[in-house]
């Protein structure tokens, strides 16, 4: 089975799984690891100008000889130099990656953008960059509701996705910001998605993910993807291995979770708050 492909609301198409390059790979050289993901029948590939690696990232993409329309790439803008504009920045990043455009333009953090008007006036400069074409597809990360607020109030086009932490340790604290962007159409990226079995791994959901993949036929790894996917929240992670390669495509394999396995996995994950990222947005 196929990685799923997630309609934004911009008319523009999104895979549901993606290969990110920051966390394990930050500040490091890519091109190996992001070549054996596209040889693996990946896509989608997440990348960002603080990752520090986008020119491995171009380096892998040009020698995987695949056209450049059948890859979805994603880089993000962290902060601006001293007079340095948002149009610039993505040109800059667009060299390193050696493409003419990027399938999506993130802002990586509104942390940075925090003055009166000035996360307004970076949007702007979002919207600017996606008429020329330099992005076809616009959106942020690391958005609360007040953020989303400060930018809908001017915008000429909504953000399509917020890449957010996102697993079943912060899941009820965000439903308040998974509704807001429901409602406006909003498609939610999650990073850290793993966390239960990588960082969080003697929780309360530990237990409830054991007793699934036995159920499944599957390893807990892979019922968290499930979980992902079935809350139609498109999954960023990464690796080195082409094991794990393997075992985060076989996910779609796999039967569905029934919904009571979902509830299973978001009271589990409702008895214990744990963030590892952006800690701002715990101030939804």
């Amino acid at each position: 089975m196929s990685i799923p492909i997630f309609k934004l609301l911009d008319g523009h198409t999104i895979p549901q799984l993606a290969f990110g390059t920051g966390t394990a790979l930050y500040q490091q050289n890519v091109t190996q690891p992001v070549l054996a993901a596209i040889k693996a029948a990946y896509t989608h590939i997440d990348g960002a100008q603080v990752y520090g690696n986008e020119d491995s990232v171009g380096d892998a993409i040009v020698q995987s000889g695949v056209p450049r329309e059948q890859l979805f790439v994603t880089t993000k803008v962290v902060k601006l130099g001293e007079g340095e504009t948002i149009p610039e920045s993505l040109k800059g990043s667009l060299k390193k990656l050696k493409t003419d455009y990027v399938d999506l333009f993130l802002i990586h953090s509104p942390t940075g953008f925090e003055a009166p008007g000035r996360l307004e006036e970076v949007w702007k400069g979002m919207e600017e960059v996606k008429d020329a074409g330099l992005a076809k597809s616009i959106g942020v990360s690391n958005f609360r509701i007040k953020d989303f607020e400060r930018v809908l109030k001017i915008a000429k086009y909504k953000p399509v996705v917020n890449q957010i932490e996102l697993h079943p340790y912060v899941y009820k604290q965000l439903l308040p910001l998974l509704k807001f962007q429901s409602e406006h159409g909003i498609l939610t990226e999650s990073f850290g998605g793993l966390t239960p079995v990588t960082k969080k791994t003697d929780g309360p959901v530990t237990p409830v993910l054991s007793e699934l993949a036995n159920k499944l036929g599957g390893t807990e790894t892979q019922v968290l993807m499930k979980w992902l996917e079935q809350k139609g929240i498109i999954a960023v992670t990464t690796t080195r291995t082409a094991a794990r390669l393997q075992e985060y495509l076989d996910v779609y394999k796999l039967p569905n979770l029934s919904e009571a396995d979902i509830k299973a996995i978001d009271d589990a994950g409702a008895k214990l708050h744990s963030r590892h990222f952006a800690r701002h947005m715990d101030e939804l």
